[in-house]
């Protein structure tokens, strides 16, 4: 047996997953995995929620319609032409390839806040599932205001749900790949069927009846802030931000033959994040004209947002069991990202065991549903965090020969810490961050621009401490 076929040997009995070398070609995968995670994952939990948010942010018809057109496009691109491109040269995880720029110390920093954001996302999915699971026992679901859990029943459903996502996601890429393939099919069905079912019940006839339910745009909700075309736009770029220009998805597509299999990731963006928000916005406006939703509205409340009495109300048991699917489907590649994250900090314990405290920390998560219900700010924020530490990948793939600087640096001089990382991000981020608060700019506003300043301050950075050290 040659040495490689041994290390290939040792990888496959401690799980498969390489997160310490690169994926041997034996074991790429073709297009058609990609498609049916992609289409999976983003027709899915979070597009039950987001698109009922959209319509307490009082968009407009032509800033929904197209503005998602717009920002899906630019995240379809920027996951073809970067994260794609930089997985399959290297096939490497995000946290090694960061490893190997940044230092053991510091990545171990970043390695964690990803993870437990992750968490938090998966959390806010669980919290999806359990809004559907819940309507058998009449639970009473989370208010759009709510912050903790409600009741015993809300909280033995919860973990319940978590359990099984977490032991989903713990066996592994492939086990969620074939989750995702099997599902993905009956959820696009099942928003396909809601939004159908919503127009009727809307007396939807023409398109003119179709735009009038957005028209001109209205007043948010109490608590939520106004969203013009530019938010859309740009929030339907970024919501995902940290798995494009952030190279999370570096994990993912590792595995792919072809840098073409980039373009799956439009399965996503134009079922999931288009069809299927919009379909969700309908179930929220056909909720919006019930006495229940209108006696909200007159005591200056904001109507709650649940996604399986939502799906319910449209087309029955089958909404339902859409919605729960939903959920899992997002939080399974979601908590599966979540334990690469923890397994560079603790690479010694196995793929399985940090995979189910990844799905432990996200259950605890899906009790409180504030993450669900804030879901617009809070993936605006994880995306500002994490995106520009994927500028550090970016820049350096594509301009350290240009640049003359050393690629994978703190490998080569073996150090653990690499200062140009951390300034280049800490400057960035402070920087737009103290601009958003200061001057009340949506955060997802400033992504791209400290994106862009993190990837170029770490070219000057790593001249400047390279020269120094004489490299």
């Amino acid at each position: 047996m040659s040495q490689y076929n041994i290390e290939e040997e040792i990888e496959e009995i401690a799980g498969g997953e390489f997160e310490r070398e690169p994926v041997p070609q034996s074991k790429l995968k073709g297009w058609k995995s990609f498609l049916g995670m992609y289409a999976g994952e983003h027709a899915a939990g979070t597009e039950f929620m987001i698109g009922p948010l959209f319509l307490t942010a009082g968009v407009s018809a032509f800033d929904l319609i197209v503005g998602l057109l717009i920002g899906n496009l630019l995240a379809v691109l920027c996951w073809r032409f970067l994260t794609a491109e930089i997985a399959v040269k290297n096939r490497l995880t995000l946290y090694y390839q960061l490893e190997k720029i940044c230092g053991k110390n510091l990545v171990t920093g970043y390695n964690l806040a990803n993870g437990v954001l992750f968490c938090f996302l998966a959390g806010a999915m669980i919290t999806v599932s359990a809004t559907a699971v819940g309507i058998p026992f009449n639970m009473e679901m989370p208010k759009l205001t709510d912050t903790m859990p409600n009741g015993a029943t809300w909280i033995i459903i919860v973990i319940i749900i978590g359990a099984v996502i977490s032991l989903i996601a713990a066996r592994g890429y492939d086990t969620v790949s074939k989750a995702a393939n099997w599902m993905s099919p009956i959820i696009v069905i099942a928003f396909i069927a809601c939004g159908v079912v919503a127009l009727n019940q809307l007396e939807v006839t023409n398109f003119s009846d179709f735009w009038n339910i957005w028209g001109e745009g209205g007043e948010p909700f109490p608590g939520q802030i106004k969203y013009t075309f530019w938010h859309v736009v740009i929030w339907s770029w970024f919501c995902n931000g940290a798995m494009h220009v952030g190279m999370s998805d570096l994990s993912v597509f590792r595995f792919a033959k072809k840098v073409s299999s980039g373009w799956t990731t439009t399965a996503g963006m134009y079922v999931g994040h288009y069809m299927a928000w919009i379909a969700a916005a309908l179930l929220y406006a056909v909720y919006l004209k019930s006495p229940e939703a209108q006696a909200f509205l007159s005591n200056g409340e904001a109507p709650p947002v649940a996604p399986g009495p939502l799906a319910n109300n449209a087309i029955g048991i089958f909404g339902i069991i859409a919605v729960v699917l939903a959920g899992w489907t997002t939080a399974n590649p979601t908590i599966y990202r979540a334990g690469l994250a923890f397994q560079a900090i603790i690479p010694k314990v196995s793929t399985f065991w940090v995979t189910i405290i990844a799905g432990t920390v996200a259950t605890i998560a899906g009790l409180f549903p504030a993450f669900a219900m804030k879901l617009l700010g809070f993936v605006a924020l994880y995306g500002f965090i994490l995106a520009p530490f994927g500028a550090i990948i970016v820049f350096e793939h594509f301009f350290y020969k240009k640049v003359g600087i050393v690629k994978n640096y703190a490998e080569v001089a073996n150090i653990k810490f690499n200062k140009a990382v951390l300034l280049a991000w800490a400057i960035s981020f402070g920087l737009f961050y103290f601009i958003s608060i200061q001057f009340d700019v949506f955060l997802s506003f400033v992504t791209l621009p400290s994106w862009l300043l993190c990837g170029v301050l770490f070219l000057i950075f790593s001249k400047y401490f390279q020269n120094k050290n004489n490299f």
